[in-house]
Order: structure tokens, then sequence, then C-alpha cells
């Protein structure tokens, strides 16, 4: 394996007519399995598949094939004739856990926000006490905060089932549970300060409502469409990555001074949300998303640096000109 690795790194070609593979266990070495006559131009995907017919408890979304115990995953569009490896293959397993897609996720952790929103809006019994039960708010403020918060995860499920175009199918099971509790956690705390029965509104009444949801309508506006434009970069069934450039919808200009325009405008609606409601969990909610969106801004800020030479050296990954 040594060797090979050795021949990969002076520029020696890897030979052809591979046409063994065998698997082993990336902790243990145990040889789990052991496929003749695999053609050369086989997939990665496809060994995976071959590998779920010997043992069928790894389906493939689980599987993580890769070169070297510790090295990274190999993709399933590899090619195994472009891999430095000889004419039997050793490749390492190692099993992802239970997977869950990503649609699924997406719809779970955003349907939970708007449903529970909705009980506090409403008032229903045993939250707020008996002779509030279904009572309505006097403040304008409150009902605008509720057509707003639906708004925003109604506009994130139909994202989710016709506009996002995810590069992987699936994630670890364990995180539906970590992002419900995120996303339905944060709901619920915001939902109760803001309609609670003794809530009162900003400070600058009408004025700063009207500038904060000028900040909202915009900010979701400008990343709804974000993702039309991301959309339209990647075919239906692939997983091709193009450099996003702004086009003539001048929402999408912002692609000039930053990677990740809509993580930019999704912390923009929040900060609009977090002033029009004047409420300490939602600017919160606001902190602790940025802090998130940051990371990942910058990790899609690398990839793409490190993907493209002529990626455009002014961006920055979230913050025009700062960060």
């Amino acid at each position: 394996m040594i060797l090979q690795e050795t021949k990969a790194a002076c520029g020696i070609p890897a030979i052809p007519h591979c046409s063994r593979v065998e698997i082993l266990d990336a902790k243990t070495r145990e040889k789990l399995c052991f496929l003749d006559k695999v053609e050369p131009h086989a997939t990665i995907a496809e060994i995976k598949n071959l590998f779920t017919k010997t043992h069928p408890q790894w389906y493939p979304a689980r599987q993580s094939l890769r070169l070297d115990p510790k090295g990274k995953s190999l993709k399933d569009e590899d090619v195994l004739q472009k891999l430095p490896v000889g004419t039997t293959a050793t490749l390492y397993f190692r099993d992802l856990g239970a997977q869950i897609s990503w649609v699924t996720v997406f719809l779970t952790e955003y349907a939970g926000p708007l449903f529970i929103y909705l009980l506090f809006y409403f008032r229903v019994p045993f939250i707020y006490g008996h002779k509030y039960d279904f009572t309505s708010s006097r403040h304008t403020v409150v009902h605008l905060a509720c057509i707003c918060h639906s708004f925003h995860y109604i506009k994130r499920l139909l994202e989710t089932l016709f506009v996002h175009r995810f590069s992987h199918g699936t994630m670890p099971l364990r995180n539906i549970f970590k992002n419900c509790t995120y996303y339905w956690g944060f709901a619920a705390w915001m939902a109760y300060y803001i309609n609670h029965p003794l809530y009162t509104p900003p400070t600058y009444g009408a004025q700063q409502v009207k500038l904060a949801l000028a900040i909202f309508v915009i900010c979701q506006l400008g990343n709804f469409s974000i993702h039309m434009a991301l959309r339209d970069l990647r075919p239906a069934g692939s997983k091709t990555r193009k450099i996003p450039y702004p086009t003539k919808n001048p929402f999408t200009w912002l692609f000039l001074l930053v990677s990740c325009p809509n993580y930019t405008y999704e912390v923009g609606s929040w900060i609009g949300f977090a002033i029009m409601t004047q409420c300490l969990p939602v600017a919160l909610f606001s902190l602790v998303g940025f802090t998130q969106m940051t990371i990942w801004a910058k990790g899609k800020h690398r990839s793409y640096l490190k993907e493209f030479r002529d990626y455009p050296p002014l961006r920055m990954p979230i913050i025009p000109f700062l960060l």
C-alpha cells in the first residue's frame, strides 16, 4: 500500500487493470469482503452496492470507503482504475451509522417551529393560564410577528421540496434529534414571550416595527433569490460544483462580496425579527445562528478557494470586507 501511495505521489500512473477489491474494517483490519472480477471502470458507488450484497446491514448510504484507515472517504463517483491502487485494491470500511434523508430532516425541523409557534400565538390551554385560553393579543406587532415567523418556515418547507438540490442524499440519524432540539426549542422560547399576555411592544413603536419589517422582507427575498441562483448552478441529479456569480437579480449582487450570501440574508432576517419584537430569546437565536452559519460559510469559502484557482479574491465568507 505504501508503495502504491509513493507511486501516486511521484506521478506514476495507477495500474489500470485492477479487477479485485478487498474491503477491510478500518478499525480492526479484519477482512470483511473480497470482490473478484470487478470492472476497472467501476465506481465507488457500484462497489458499495456489491459490498451491500454480502453485508445487507450496511446499505450504501452508511458506508465510508477509503484508501487509508484514517484517510478521507472516497466519493461515490470516483473510478477504481483512477485510484492509486495495485492489481488488488485494498479499501477500508467505516460504518457511518444509521442514515436519514436530508429532505426528511429539513421538513421535520422546519415544520416543528411553524406548529409550535402557532400553539403559543393562539394561546392554547395550559400555556398562560385558564383565563387567557384562546385569547388574542391587542398589539399589532404580535400578529405581524406571527405572520413573519410563519412565512419564514413555510418558505423553508417549500424550498426544501421544490428548490434545494442536495449534494448528499443522507445524514446521520442522530442529527435530526440535535437539529429539532435547536429549532423547536428556540421556537417555543421565542413564542412564549412574544405571545405572552404581558408582552410590551418595542420601545420606538410603529417606526421601529416598520424598519424591522423592511429588513426582514428584503432579507427574505434576498435569501430566496440566492437559493434560486444556487439551484440553477447544479443540474438535477448531479453533484456539479461551479463558482456562483451575480445574475440580473439585484439580490444576487451580494455574490460580489461574499461566498455565502444566503447565510448573510438569513442572519439579516433574524436581526430584523429581533428588532421588530424586541425580544431577548430572538436576539440569542440570531446570535447562535450567526455563529453556526459563520462556521459553515468559512468551510464553504475554503472549499471554493481550494477547488477553483480563479475564485474571486475579494469575497469574504459571510460579511463583506470583515468576515
